[in-house]
């Protein structure tokens, strides 16, 4: 991969980990408070266990490619409230795709190994992130209506946020 495609790429994934975030957010704030302990069954996780996963993890990947390796840690306690959750969230989240933006080329095309998973470049590694959290979203949409909430539009409207035309 050249310096020019890293870059290239980096900016396409951004600009999508930007968009994605914007809708992850909006389904973060469907989560009643007074529901936030909800899970679909005893192996899943609640809706702010994963409401702070999919926040963490995010930073843990931009974290990640920033530094140019992988390093698995324990990620800080959960915030008590989903409001708590959103502003941590928008305020690491912001601060590093900000950083990556402005991370060098030669940094973007380095070989990154995840834990002996795969090794492939670390703005791939943007791409993953996107992939992972639409995955985690997705879950925590389908939590909502058993909530009491409305699902908001994601990808197109929902029979709750209907497509405005």
């Amino acid at each position: 991969m050249t310096t020019e495609e890293a870059k290239l790429l980096c900016k396409i994934f951004v600009d999508t980990i930007q968009q994605e975030t914007e809708t992850t957010k909006k389904v973060m704030r469907a989560i009643p408070e007074d529901k936030k302990s909800y899970k679909p069954e005893a192996k899943s996780m609640s809706a702010h266990e994963l409401a702070w996963h999919i926040a963490t993890s995010e930073v843990w990947f931009l974290d990640s490619v920033l530094a140019g390796e992988f390093t698995m840690t324990e990620p800080p306690a959960a915030p008590p409230t989903i409001s708590a959750i959103m502003s941590w969230y928008e305020t690491n989240h912001r601060e590093r795709v900000n950083k990556v933006k402005a991370l060098a080329a030669d940094k973007l095309t380095k070989p990154v190994p995840l834990f002996g998973i795969m090794e492939l470049p670390a703005v791939a590694y943007l791409n993953l992130l996107n992939l992972h959290s639409s995955h985690h979203r997705g879950q925590l949409s389908t939590y909502l209506r058993p909530m009491g909430s409305k699902v908001p539009a994601i990808y197109g409207g929902s029979a709750d946020e209907p497509m405005q035309h």
